[in-house]
């Protein structure tokens, strides 16, 4: 697989550094430079991009600025990001905007190519079929800056968090925290094993403790059946009855 990226960077050595290592990496296809985040935006509107070198301090339109942009393309057609910057203190701002990882200045060629590899799995994955048959038995999610596997089987329930899901799993007391909406998360997940009961929540139909007219207790808290879900729930039951 060939990743076709851009480098962007203001500083004319750091653009030419990284420029330099994209080519002599041998599944980086380098489509074009800019020093400016305004410019490689409009280059972003004329071509199809996989992965962007991007550097966050720019002085007309920041690198935060140009990754929040690319959150309105659909699904897998927004290019991934790969920060790079001098300083320490985005993490959590490149969190929030779903970069890939953070090089931090100066870096060499060693941690240009881990994270390189890291756009090459995380693209890979993406291009099989993420959406979970029945006779799966695990989805990736993305946690931090790493793909971490979960098995089905595991999920108690899902809470949703705004752009994030919190994830209960089995036999753990610390919840898994992901950059997904939940209805990313009910989509991945097969029909006949979860089931949205409220806006915020997705339980597994198999972890159910009991029911009531308007809650589900599950993994040792009750959740309230939200009213468009009750019908849903109803016919469920009804198979059981």
């Amino acid at each position: 697989m060939t990743l076709s990226c851009i480098a962007v960077d203001d500083e004319p050595l750091a653009l030419g550094l990284l420029c330099s290592f994209i080519e002599q990496t041998p599944f980086l296809k380098l489509a074009g430079s800019f020093s400016s985040g305004i410019k490689a935006l409009e280059a972003l509107h004329e071509q199809s991009i996989d992965l962007i070198f991007l550097d966050i301090q720019m002085p007309d339109l920041t690198g935060i600025q140009l990754a929040r942009t690319l959150g309105n393309k659909p699904g897998n057609a927004k290019p991934r990001v790969i920060f790079t910057t001098a300083f320490n203190n985005y993490a959590i701002e490149g969190y929030k905007v779903d970069a890939l990882d953070y090089l931090l200045k100066p870096y060499d060629y060693e941690e240009f190519l881990k994270a390189a590899n890291k756009a090459k799995t995380y693209t890979e994955m993406l291009s099989t079929k993420q959406t979970a048959p029945d006779h799966e038995e695990y989805i990736f999610l993305k946690v931090e800056y790493q793909l971490v596997r979960v098995a089905i089987k595991d999920i108690v329930y899902i809470e949703g968090l705004k752009d994030y899901a919190k994830i209960h799993l089995v036999n753990d007391a610390r919840p898994i925290l992901s950059l997904i909406t939940l209805k990313s998360l009910e989509e991945k997940l097969p029909a006949r094993l979860f089931m949205r009961v409220h806006r915020s929540f997705i339980i597994s139909l198999e972890k159910i403790d009991a029911v009531t007219k308007n809650t589900v207790q599950i993994g040792g808290i009750n959740i309230t059946i939200g009213e468009q879900y009750k019908d849903e729930m109803k016919q469920f039951l009804s198979n059981w009855l």
